[in-house]
């Protein structure tokens, strides 16, 4: 098992990196051939799935926590004026994301808690 200092600190770089590739300049980030609601969604999975390797018995906070980082950046991007426009159908896929991430997460729980029942149980 990876040590929790270093699942945190995997955890806050992917936060960094999604807030970076949110907040920078278009002409700054790499484009990606996906549709953009995918590509938040698919951020917002992954930040929830490394939240909750993280924080395994904070599921709630961490859903709540990056739930507001995504509506968060939203307006960031509304307000900034470096050529990017929040949307709220960008923070309903966040959203998506994260409940998908969450609810993923559950559910391996779930099959590692039946597994490792004793048995007869």
């Amino acid at each position: 098992m990876i040590s929790r200092p270093i699942r945190i600190a995997v955890f806050v770089a992917a936060c960094a990196v999604v807030l970076w590739l949110s907040l920078a300049p278009t002409t700054a980030i790499p484009t990606v051939n996906l549709w953009d609601k995918v590509e938040h969604a698919v951020a917002y999975l992954g930040l929830a799935l490394i939240g909750a390797a993280t924080f395994p018995t904070r599921l709630g906070r961490l859903a709540g926590g990056l739930f507001l980082l995504g509506i968060g950046v939203e307006v960031l991007q509304a307000t900034m004026n470096l050529g990017r426009q929040g949307d709220p159908l960008d923070a309903l896929a966040n959203s998506l994301g994260i409940a998908a991430g969450v609810g993923l997460a559950l559910a391996i729980r779930d099959v590692v808690k039946v597994k490792s029942r004793p048995a007869g149980e």
